[in-house]
């Protein structure tokens, strides 16, 4: 009903996300039945004047890409964890302000700590250094994991290293061509490419046929299993598929918006029941 409580998931391209089906099995299972939640394709260009014609229902929104940035900089006040990012992956809507926060940093923990990663357990790989990567490294920080090496085609971004050298963490930056071998010899890897930005490391992976023993997440969660991800567990990885990360973030987005408590058995089933559909 368009008279109660709304929310929705903004980016470009947008058609993809799995949110609404997230979001909307945790108002079914809340009970919730007056709220909304919705797709807007919004470009970075756009989000302000899409932000100003938000009316007095509208009590939260999911940022994708490209708006991470764009989010946090219009936000009036910003979590921590949004400011030490530089990202921001939610706005919530209070009174006449919108707050911003990065429940991509808890997400990408608790996925890793799903698959059994314990704090501590030595370097990290991190493929990519955009926006994601500023989460996966804050998120691999808070399982002190603080050796890490960043993979990535050209140079890394420097407010990416910034963080991570503000953080205390040890970086070594690696040309993508390594990330292969790399992927192997750690025991967690983290992969914030977008679709198809891995495709050449697990290319390399089935050519070289490297094994290893790792944990790797691929944040990507459509048309999964990724050839990153499938590759991977051929090489004898345990691979985590990023509809976990997805699940975790959007519970936290769920308590923000709503005040309740998320029904984190319900989304799990209704987001891996529909990445299953997705990739068939």
């Amino acid at each position: 009903m368009l008279n109660g409580p709304r929310a929705a998931v903004l980016g470009r391209p947008v058609a993809h996300s799995l949110s609404p089906i997230l979001h909307r099995a945790a108002y079914d299972a809340l009970g919730l039945s007056d709220w909304t939640f919705d797709l807007f394709d919004v470009g970075a260009q756009e989000l302000p004047g899409f932000l100003a014609s938000l009316d007095e229902r509208w009590r939260g929104l999911a940022l994708t890409m490209p708006l991470k940035e764009a989010a946090l900089a219009l936000a009036d006040v910003a979590s921590p964890t949004a400011l030490h990012t530089g990202a921001a992956n939610t706005l919530i809507r209070q009174d006449d302000s919108w707050h911003a926060d990065n429940t991509d940093v808890l997400g990408i923990r608790a996925a890793l700590l799903d698959a059994g990663v314990a704090p501590g357990a030595g370097r990290a790989l991190v493929l990519g250094s955009g926006a994601t990567a500023r989460s996966a490294l804050a998120a691999l920080a808070g399982l002190d994991l603080h050796d890490v090496v960043l993979a990535v085609r050209g140079e890394a971004r420097p407010e990416t290293l910034r963080q991570a050298r503000e953080a205390g963490m040890t970086i070594r930056v690696a040309p993508l061509d390594d990330a292969a071998h790399l992927l192997t010899q750690v025991p967690v890897a983290v992969s914030t490419l977008p679709p198809g930005g891995a495709d050449a490391v697990a290319a390399t992976l089935g050519e070289r046929q490297l094994t290893g023993d790792g944990v790797l997440l691929d944040v990507v969660y459509a048309g999964w299993p990724t050839p990153l991800g499938t590759a991977a567990r051929r090489a004898g990885l345990s691979v985590v598929p990023g509809i976990e990360m997805l699940i975790h973030q959007a519970a936290a987005q769920v308590r923000s918006m709503t005040g309740r408590d998320a029904p984190l058995a319900a989304m799990q089933a209704a987001g891996r029941a529909a990445q299953r559909t997705q990739g068939a």
